[in-house]
């Protein structure tokens, strides 16, 4: 097939590239509006309790949990005639816009309520109110309304808070951050490039390759988004992943190809030779990489979803392009894809004579490896130790879902939060909604369940249809509207930080007492609960998918049963250090001065996920550039225990290069994200560059090597039966169309490899 490919490609360059830049024009027009159609929210599943609770509540009675909150401060007092009519004034102006319900207003309140809508100290109080829509709409309006509504009243300040206002300031962030990343990772991937490569031309190929990605990714979101959910946070793994495996693809292709420039093929035997070797590779990381990414879509949060589809849209057009566009573009380039080389002048200046080729025994990956594979069991040992030691932190992982405290402290909806959670007794975003929607008992029924719920450890007041309760007592009549013939729904207030353990145990008390129907819980405690329990229960799937699919396109890759076990054990721990780090930094707070993010005590749930795939398929990625040419030497030599280790130790001399300025490129991308003002956005950039740069020196170039050493020709057994179906269907590389194929075990007691190709012994 790739030759095939390739042969297109050579003989028709110009039509491919011209076929390059109309998919570019058109999904420039098509896509350059994907963040307006893309959704802010995606944290829960459409059939979790707390979300059936809330779809109740608008449906039955048009109410739900605030979502859209006006803080209003006023220095002399929120009692004053000043502050009254600003409060009164927004209490108006939202009660007349036509998508809102549920207004609540200090100003308004009955008296057992007006408490709890006002700080301790007199000088703020809140109008609450619901937005109805979905989480497109919401932050949308939410971002409408406030623009009329806040800023400073004769002294008087009135802030937005709540989910909309935050999730508005988070997509606008988002926009903003993504620029700013990519101000600072394009010049210095440029930079990089250029240094790698020495020429201008060859350095500006592979960021060709990633716009290209990048821009086709976008147009394929968008389109998606007509027929489902996708998050807005998949735009930042779209531009960061886009650039970095494109990026990892050309430079795989087109070192290659001037490998084979430089050992006399004319260029469009290079391209040829190129794709089918360089380009089986990319073939087969693009394939585990999507492999790892798909099987987010397990998970029902359309927040996870949508990373794979724009997982999946990033690898296919970044592989295509690595395989198609650009070598189209090295054929009309020929050899001046060395042009504009910056080393020569530099050289010329230092007086500096050209580099001479430098024998691969005597490279510094090669010695490395030899040195590894002498002290490979204490070496293993160390490493493996120290990853474990590295990762240890995340034993006391505690995970709890995305509040304003991913924002920095600067943005208006934080201080918002922050005064909620300081300021006042009982935190109106904190509040629990019990739903009976089959209840038909009677109103000493009810009384008494909002009674015994008032009496919850943490539980400052319970608002049902047969009063307001505080403390097992009734201490003011029923608000109108709590209760219909079909259904009833109570309110509990709370100071507990929803996502606390305390929050979750105070939980655990309202479902435990008793109730006159089936009660359905939602609200921060309930939905952060359901998050956690629905990722909880389908992690297992995911990692058995993950797990099953890259063994067998591994086995496929190099025909050993004993290779895809071992990456599926290096690659695991490569990710040990980044989810350490992840506790360390995020969670316990260390860095977060110089960070600029406030550490919250917990880990949003979704991130070790989505953090586990994309980095298991990139590590993977090396995994198979790295064994493609180990297996290589292995299949062309005599397969006895010196020629495993000559094999991995010329592999690693081969690639060590390459996978290190790869690693180094992909991880400016990706540590670029860290300069986000979204905390979740920055754990992910530093979780990536942390496993990439792991994965490149300690993985690679050390405990690989030390491993493979470790198990000599054991490395490329399997069972005779899967032998036999492998030398039928194993897709191979090689360096020559006459090369032997698959060396595998015959099963049994004997696990030492049979040649049975080209070299086979007598």
């Amino acid at each position: 097939m790739l030759t095939r490919l390739a042969a297109m490609v050579v003989r028709y360059p110009r039509a491919v590239l011209a076929g390059a830049l109309a998919i570019v024009v058109l999904a420039l027009v098509f896509g350059a509006s994907a963040a307006e159609h893309l959704k802010a929210g995606g944290f829960t599943a459409a059939d979790a309790e707390s979300t059936r609770a809330s779809t109740l509540l608008a449906d039955e009675f048009h109410t739900g949990e605030p979502n859209l909150i006006l803080l209003v401060t006023a220095p002399g007092g929120v009692d004053t005639p000043a502050a009254r009519s600003v409060g009164e004034g927004l209490t108006a102006a939202l009660d007349a816009e036509p998508d809102v319900s549920a207004v609540e207003s200090y100003w308004a309140a009955p008296q057992g309520i007006s408490a709890t809508l006002r700080s301790d100290d007199g000088t703020s109080a809140v109008v609450t109110a619901r937005i109805a829509g979905d989480d497109t709409v919401v932050p949308n309006r939410a971002g409408e309304i406030t623009d009329r509504l806040t800023g400073e009243h004769d002294g008087i300040v009135v802030r937005a808070g709540g989910f909309g206002p935050v999730e508005h300031e988070i997509n606008d962030r988002i926009t903003a951050d993504l620029a700013v990343a990519e101000a600072i990772a394009i010049p210095l991937t440029a930079l990089l490039l250029i240094w790698v490569f020495g020429s201008i031309i060859a350095a500006l190929l592979p960021l060709a390759i990633g716009l290209f990605s990048i821009i086709s990714t976008l147009a394929i979101l968008r389109a998606v988004a007509l027929v489902s959910d996708v998050s807005i946070y998949s735009l930042n793994m779209t531009t960061a992943l886009g650039l970095a495996l494109a990026i990892d693809y050309s430079l795989f292709i087109v070192s290659r190809f001037r490998e084979e420039l430089g050992r006399g093929l004319a260029p469009e035997q290079a391209v040829l030779r190129t794709v089918q070797t360089a380009g089986r590779t990319v073939l087969f990381s693009a394939i585990t990489v999507a492999l790892s990414l798909a099987t987010l879509v397990v998970f029902p949060q359309y927040f996870l979803k949508s990373f794979a589809y724009a997982g999946l849209a990033v690898v296919a057009t970044a592989s295509f392009a690595a395989l198609v566009i650009l070598p189209a573009a090295l054929i009309l380039l020929g050899r001046r894809v060395d042009a504009l080389d910056v080393r020569a002048p530099l050289r010329r200046l230092f007086r500096r004579p050209p580099r001479p080729p430098v024998d691969e025994a005597r490279t510094f990956w090669y010695r490395l490896v030899r040195v590894v594979m002498r002290h490979a069991t204490p070496i293993s040992v160390v490493v493996v130790a120290l990853l474990l030691l590295l990762g240890s932190p995340f034993l006391a992982a505690e995970f709890g879902s995305a509040d304003d405290r991913v924002l920095s402290d600067q943005a208006t909806s934080r201080q918002v939060g922050d005064l909620l959670r300081e300021d006042f007794g009982q935190n109106v975003t904190s509040t629990v909604v019990a739903v009976l929607p089959e209840f038909r008992d009677t109103p000493g029924a009810l009384a008494d369940y909002a009674s015994d719920l008032s009496t919850v450890k943490s539980v400052g007041e319970v608002t049902s249809a047969a009063g307001i309760f505080e403390a097992g007592q009734l201490v003011s009549p029923a608000p109108p509207g709590m209760s219909n013939d079909r259904s009833t729904y109570l309110s509990i207030a709370t100071d507990t930080d929803p996502f606390s353990p305390d929050g979750q145990a105070q939980l655990d008390a309202l479902r435990a007492v008793h109730s006159p129907a089936p009660a359905l819980f939602t609200g921060a405690a309930a939905q952060n609960r359901d998050a956690i329990d629905t990722l909880g229960a389908r992690i297992p799937l995911a990692f058995a998918l993950i797990a099953l699919a890259t063994f067998v396109v591994l086995f496929m890759f190099t025909g050993s049963l004993v290779l895809p076990l071992k990456a599926l054990v290096v690659n695991t721990l490569s990710l040990t250090a980044a989810f350490g780090a992840m506790v360390w930094v995020f969670q316990n707070g260390h860095l977060s001065g110089l960070l600029g993010f406030t550490a919250t005590g917990f880990l949003i749930p979704s991130m070790p996920i989505l953090m586990f795939c994309i980095a298991f398929g990139m590590s993977m990625d090396y995994e198979v550039f790295l064994l493609s040419r180990i297996r290589d030497e292995w299949m062309r030599s005599d397969q006895r225990a010196e020629d495993n280790s000559i094999a991995v130790a010329k592999g690693v001399a081969r690639t060590g290069r390459i996978i290190t300025a790869a690693a180094a490129l992909m991880a400016i991308v990706f540590f670029s994200m860290i300069t986000s003002q979204v905390s979740f956005i920055q754990l992910f950039g530093l979780g990536l560059t942390i496993t990439i740069l792991a994965d490149a020196t300690l993985i690679r170039g050390i405990l690989v090597p030390a491993l493979m050493q470790l198990m000599g020709t054991f490395n490329w057994w399997a069972p005779a039966p899967l032998a036999r179906f492998h030398n039928r269907i194993g897709i191979e590389e090689s360096d020559s169309e006459d090369r032997p194929t698959a060396l595998v075990g015959t099963g049994g007691s004997d696990t030492s490899p049979r040649n049975t190709g080209r070299h086979r012994r007598s």
